[in-house]
């Protein structure tokens, strides 16, 4: 593969490479910032999430060159367009991703593996912590280093978990002296193996506590702190949960990876699907995912949840609402009933329009419970979403090649009934799509669990 250090982004002419990218609120009622204003804003100060304001699309010329990258290329050139070289010159900006990635044990950071039966999975956990959340907040502390060693700055970054991001939040910041960081996480809810990636970290500028309640409880003081803006600026407090925005941004990679990986020629027209299966808690790689195919990116998702099961009832029934309680699950880093990165998808299918976007997640933090419009939630069934119950996910991690972990088990439990007909690519069923199944944790994090 190619490791490329243009500097303009490959495929694109230098005056769309040259223009500043402002991000908006998802909400409408918060002024533009920059990638660095996004950075270290976390939520916006209304309470929504920062997008792009303008989504750059790409052609076909930019695909097929992008189709030969690396992994680690591909991120780079999706950041050169999302950040801007007058916030990050394009050397600066290669030396920070191959810095993040360097501590990672796979020479590719990310491998697709093609087992039997034509079925594809795309590795994330090669790095520090063994899950994919260690790709994005890599990433996202070198760009937070880079800019507060420029101002001389320091932080405090307050992090709720529900267990893979408290450690790979810790393995990205311990030891630096421009941040301080502090981890909640929900006692008994983790894993010992994820407990222990973040409670016997010794450094000074790491902090954790358990805390009594679920990860979506914890989430709320969190929020709180968050909507006290001259709290937040007093004490420079920001967050690397995927509320913020570069964690999505590098997310985006994964998918189109995925896609070069497995779509079996770029010189058909239309272009091939394929399709991608993401388990998902917070929805943060499912809000990537949407991203990439406003940009022009030919996938579909599919969604694998566990029995918390907000995003299935979304997408099947536009039914966006609490369940009595969070149920413990195998696959504990999903289980979470309150996925804040459907805002933003939500902001994507309605157009953009921050009045729909606020006046239902308005209406949600008031009552817990919106029925989409019908319009929104139309728009939302061109997505696919598979629920799976616990003894399914059990059953994938028994049968699965290589005993995967429960989250790979979740969305091998979608791919099950097609494994005879999705293998691709196709041969004699062109409607058909290629399939890949984005693996998001090892299953060594998950052999201390037991079922609930």
């Amino acid at each position: 593969m190619l490791e490329l250090g243009d500097q303009v982004p490959l495929g694109l002419s230098p005056l769309q490479a040259s223009r500043i990218m402002w991000y908006i609120g998802t909400r409408g009622m918060t002024p533009r910032v920059d990638f660095e204003g996004a950075l270290f804003s976390g939520y916006a100060p209304d309470g929504g999430l920062f997008m792009p304001e303008e989504l750059p699309q790409l052609g076909r010329e930019t695909l097929c060159q992008w189709s030969v990258l690396s992994y680690p290329s591909l991120v780079k050139e999706l950041c050169a367009l999302f950040i801007g070289p007058e916030l990050i010159p394009r050397d600066d900006l290669n030396d920070l991703i191959d810095r993040a990635f360097s501590r990672f044990r796979h020479r590719e950071v990310v491998h697709l593996s093609r087992l039997r039966k034509g079925l594809n999975v795309l590795e994330l956990w090669h790095g520090v912590t063994y899950a994919f959340k260690d790709l994005s907040l890599s990433c996202t502390a070198q760009f937070l280093q880079y800019f507060l060693e420029k101002k001389e700055k320091h932080v405090t970054v307050v992090v709720g978990t529900s267990g893979d991001t408290g450690s790979a939040a810790i393995e990205s910041v311990q030891g630096a002296k421009n941040v301080d960081i502090i981890v909640l996480l929900p006692k008994g809810r983790c894993t010992k193996i994820q407990e222990l990636q973040m409670t016997t970290v010794l450094k000074e500028n790491v902090h954790v506590f358990g805390v009594e309640g679920n990860s979506d409880e914890l989430d709320e003081p969190i929020k709180a702190v968050f909507a006290d803006v001259a709290f937040v600026k007093k004490h420079n407090l920001m967050s690397l949960n995927s509320i913020n925005w570069s964690r999505v941004l590098v997310q985006m990679a994964h998918h189109f990876f995925a896609y070069f990986q497995c779509a079996p020629s770029l010189d058909t027209h239309p272009l091939p699907t394929v399709e991608v299966v993401v388990p998902t808690g917070a929805a943060g790689n499912l809000a990537a995912g949407c991203i990439a195919q406003k940009m022009g990116l030919p996938i579909r998702l599919v969604v694998a949840v566990n029995r918390n099961d907000i995003i299935h009832r979304t997408v099947q029934w536009g039914d966006f609402s609490l369940s009595k309680a969070v149920k413990p699950t195998l696959a504990s880093a999903m289980d979470i009933q309150v996925p804040y990165n459907m805002e933003r998808i939500f902001w994507l299918l309605s157009g953009s329009d921050s009045q729909v976007t606020r006046a239902l997640m308005e209406q949600f933090e008031r009552t817990q419970s919106v029925s989409l419009p019908k319009e929104l939630h139309s728009k939302q069934g061109k997505q696919e979403c598979e629920q799976m119950a616990l003894i399914s996910m059990m059953g994938a991690v028994e049968l699965c090649p290589k005993n995967c972990g429960p989250r790979r088990g979740c969305a091998i439990d979608v791919w099950g009934p097609h494994c005879e007909t999705w293998c691709g690519p196709p041969t004699g069923r062109s409607n058909l799509p290629c399939r890949v199944i984005v693996e998001v944790s090892s299953r060594y994090k998950h052999l201390s669990l037991s079922p609930p």
